[in-house]
């Protein structure tokens, strides 16, 4: 079936990792999450992608080109991020006229679910949540509890904890139905467009058993542990007679594991990158291409992008690097508040709780370190930042 999968938006809440990249090509487990969406719409059914781009389109374009695993990649520029809506809009003469399906190409869907969405049009994809005020309620039928009515954008008072996880399959007369109004968040909304075609048509909600929407730093955690499941080990580079490998560990082509180090699974080391000696990589841990992890190092659950460094003498734990971020030798993540409470994170100037008792730093591209550098859980470290030598970050430091 073809498919719409978004991908133009900028990313606001994941700054500042998204500063360069748009956010559906940050990688997690070593390769960008819209290809992570593009294989698995492909194992649900999709025949064609018609893939929406807008913020810093390019890096997409030459990432898939026009194909992915045999199937055409058409692309639909958005202009200006007005809302899905208008981004399903822009891919609309693109599409044929018949059945469509409609994909984040930032969440991550579990392929049996997925699946069945793929089956069972016109539909939404939905799933329970603890906090439903934070998302869009879907109405259901009172005589049939799988019948989409309406959806209800953050009520204050949930009727249910059943939300819309952003995955649809219209029907082809819905191509006449993107013409909505603004909203009250000043956006034309995809879920005004699911309102109307509930009211002409059967709409089926479709429950995910996974599902997993990728808007902040620590989602980027949480989706790295996720697809780490199903990592397979494949050792491509070179990798030292006296290293130690345990578990699911993929060391790409290019890269070296040197003498002393040790990895737990599961891993993901990238292309060209370089580990040790003596180096110890636990967790759900992804290493980027051409990205350095020093001597006596400790790299724990955390996601290095490309060509991050970690010098000598350095541990990091549950934090994201962004790409070409220089950890001078010494520099310590502190990843645990002493009162045990989940740990909050900056997210467009709210302080947040990232739901995790766990949680290190944030650090843009480029960003460096001075040597025997503490950052404390929590910290933003900005894009092109630096700390001075010995120096201890307790806040954000942004600009």
């Amino acid at each position: 079936m073809q498919t719409v999968v978004l991908a133009a938006g900028q990313g606001t809440r994941m700054r500042p990792l998204t500063d360069a990249t748009p956010k559906p090509m940050l990688r997690a487990a070593g390769r960008p999450l819209l290809e992570h969406t593009l294989d698995r719409a492909a194992d649900a059914g999709a025949s064609r992608f018609v893939v929406v781009v807008g913020y810093e389109a390019r890096q997409v374009r030459d990432h898939f080109g026009d194909s992915h695993r045999g199937l055409d990649i058409e692309y639909a520029e958005q202009t200006a991020q007005r809302g899905t809506a208008d981004a399903v809009r822009a891919a609309a003469p693109e599409l044929d006229d018949a059945p469509f399906v409609v994909l984040n190409g930032d969440a991550l869907y579990d392929p049996e679910s997925l699946a069945a969405l793929y089956e069972s049009g016109p539909a939404v994809g939905s799933y329970r949540v603890e906090n439903p005020s934070n998302y869009g309620v879907l109405q259901l039928d009172s005589d049939d509890d799988t019948r989409v009515t309406g959806v209800v954008e953050k009520p204050a008072e949930p009727d249910s904890n059943l939300i819309n996880t952003g995955s649809y399959v219209f029907p082809a007369a819905a191509k006449d139905r993107l013409d909505v109004s603004t909203s009250e968040r000043g956006e034309l909304e995809l879920t005004d467009v699911l309102e109307t075609v509930c009211g002409e048509t059967t709409v089926t909600a479709v429950p995910f058993d996974r599902w997993l929407d990728v808007g902040r730093p620590w989602e980027l955690l949480a989706a790295t542990e996720w697809l780490s499941e199903s990592l397979e080990t494949r050792l491509d580079g070179t990798v030292s007679d006296d290293a130690t490998i345990e578990g699911a560990v993929v060391v790409e082509p290019g890269a070296t594991i040197k003498p002393g180090v040790t990895i737990e699974g599961p891993a993901y080391i990238g292309r060209d990158a370089t580990v040790g000696p003596n180096a110890y990589i636990r967790g759900a841990t992804a290493v980027g291409a051409g990205a350095k992890v020093g001597h006596a190092v400790e790299i724990k659950n955390s996601v290095l992008l490309r060509d991050a460094t970690v010098g000598h003498l350095s541990y990091v734990g549950d934090s994201i690097l962004g790409r070409g971020v220089n950890f001078g030798a010494g520099t310590k993540v502190a990843n645990l508040r002493h009162d045990d409470e989940p740990v909050e994170l900056a997210v467009k100037g709210d302080r947040v709780s990232t739901g995790r008792r766990k949680f290190g730093v944030v650090v843009g591209d480029n960003a460096k370190t001075g040597i025997n550098t503490s950052l404390n859980a929590g910290v933003v470290l900005g894009t092109e930042m630096t700390t001075t030598p010995g120096e201890v970050l307790t806040r954000d430091r942004r600009e």
